[in-house]
This record gives C-alpha cells, sequence and structure tokens, in this order.
C-alpha cells in the first residue's frame, strides 16, 4: 500500500511528478499504466490510496473527488481543493499544502484551516443563512473591498518571506466558491493582521458566527492524521 509520505516524495521529485489540468490524462495512462504521472496528485492519492481506477478518475466528478480526497487525507474539503489549485498551478508544488500550508496561505493559514473544518461541520440551513450576504444590496462595496486588499497584502507578505509558492494566497476564494461569501470571510481571515491594523471592521466573518478569528474553534487534534501516520 501507498503511503502519503511516499506520494509526498514522489511529488517532490521527478517520479510521479502529478499530472496537471484533470485527474487523469488516458492518453498517458495507456500508453503506461504504471506511471503515476498521468494522474494529478488528487488523482494519485484517489487510485494509489482510495483504490479509485483509471476509468472512475476519467469520469468521476470533479465535486466528488474534492470530497474523497478530503476523506481521505482528513482534511477540509477547502484544503482537498486548495491541493487541486496549487497542483494545476503554473509551477505548482502540492506536497506544501499538506506539509507546509503557510507557503500558500500566508500566517493566518492555522486559522484558515480552522475555518474551513467549520464550514465542513455546518448544516445546510447554516450555509443558507450565510449566502444571505452574497445579496449586492446588502454587501457594502467598502466591506468587499477591504476584506480583498488585506487579503493582497497578507499574499504580499508571503510572497517576500516565501517566493512564489505563496502566489496562490491571492486565489484562496477559489477553494470555498461553493460558498462565495465563506471566499471573502476566508479573505477577512487571511488579511486580520492588516485589517485589525488599519482599523477596519470584520463584515463576512460574523456571517457564520465569528465577530473575529480567535473565535473560530480549532480543528480537532486528528486533522490530517492519516497523513501524519504515515510519514
Amino acid at each position: 500500500m501507498t503511503t502519503i509520505a511516499e506520494l509526498i516524495a514522489r511529488w517532490n521529485s521527478d517520479e510521479g511528478k502529478p499530472h496537471k489540468g484533470s485527474l487523469i490524462d488516458m492518453e498517458a495512462y495507456s500508453a503506461d499504466p504504471d506511471n503515476i504521472g498521468c494522474m494529478c496528485a488528487q488523482g494519485q492519492v484517489l487510485h494509489l490510496i482510495g483504490g479509485w481506477d483509471a476509468e472512475r478518475l476519467h469520469r468521476g466528478k470533479q465535486s466528488i473527488a474534492d470530497a474523497e480526497t478530503a476523506k481521505l487525507l482528513n482534511i477540509s474539503r477547502a484544503h482537498a481543493i486548495l491541493l487541486r489549485k496549487v497542483n494545476d498551478s503554473a509551477g505548482g508544488a502540492p506536497s506544501v499544502v499538506l506539509t507546509d500550508p503557510a507557503l500558500v496561505l500566508g500566517d493566518q493559514w492555522s486559522k484558515l484551516l480552522d475555518f474551513w473544518h467549520c464550514l465542513d461541520g455546518m448544516t445546510d440551513q447554516q450555509l443558507s443563512a450565510a449566502r444571505v450576504a452574497q445579496c449586492v444590496a446588502t454587501v457594502p462595496v467598502a466591506a468587499w473591498v477591504a476584506a480583498r486588499d488585506a487579503a493582497l497584502a497578507a499574499r504580499d507578505a508571503a510572497l517576500a518571506a516565501a517566493g512564489d509558492a505563496a502566489g496562490v494566497a491571492a486565489r484562496v476564494a477559489q477553494c470555498v466558491a461553493t460558498v462565495p461569501v465563506a471566499a471573502l470571510a476566508s479573505s477577512e481571515i487571511q488579511g486580520a493582521d492588516v485589517m485589525r491594523r488599519r482599523g477596519q471592521s470584520f463584515f463576512f466573518l460574523p456571517r457564520f458566527g465569528f465577530d473575529d478569528p480567535s473565535q473560530i474553534p480549532p480543528r480537532p487534534d486528528d486533522y490530517g492524521i492519516q497523513m501524519e501516520q504515515q510519514q
């Protein structure tokens, strides 16, 4: 059985370097079924650990793949989507999403992971209530701009410290695209220190019951434990 640690080692080398853009390149798989480089990072997890065959990878819905990858790695769905987004980005290094998320998300990475874990545990009713903030009439432009600018400022700081790997931080909203207001709340968390220095109030995060990121409960101790136990 392939372990997460072995997969990460392959991602960091030329052997098994993940495919980009889809779960699997069927043409490449047909030519060389033993070369897992024809599968993206998620595809390799699903195939080698989850037991998905090539045909299932080829025909499977991405939303289902996101959810199953999250389950296999014991991470949030948004975290699994981030793995995919970084994998598919130019020069993406998907391993850091699991081993050093600060390189991708900036210094508020832990609170972001806490928030994303909370999202997975929310009921449809809670998420529907939060979606009310999506209505343009109820969202002050200033609040949207503050969240965006704070996240960009945090991204710039991460870029200065960590280099190009942090570039995806500005696109963290894509990781929670199923609930757009959660993307804006994520931006507020990501730029929390910037917002505090500027005296700006959180607007989107309170839609989820948290007036400040410090109120977000920590993710459980076994978060990502499958990965850690196999390293």
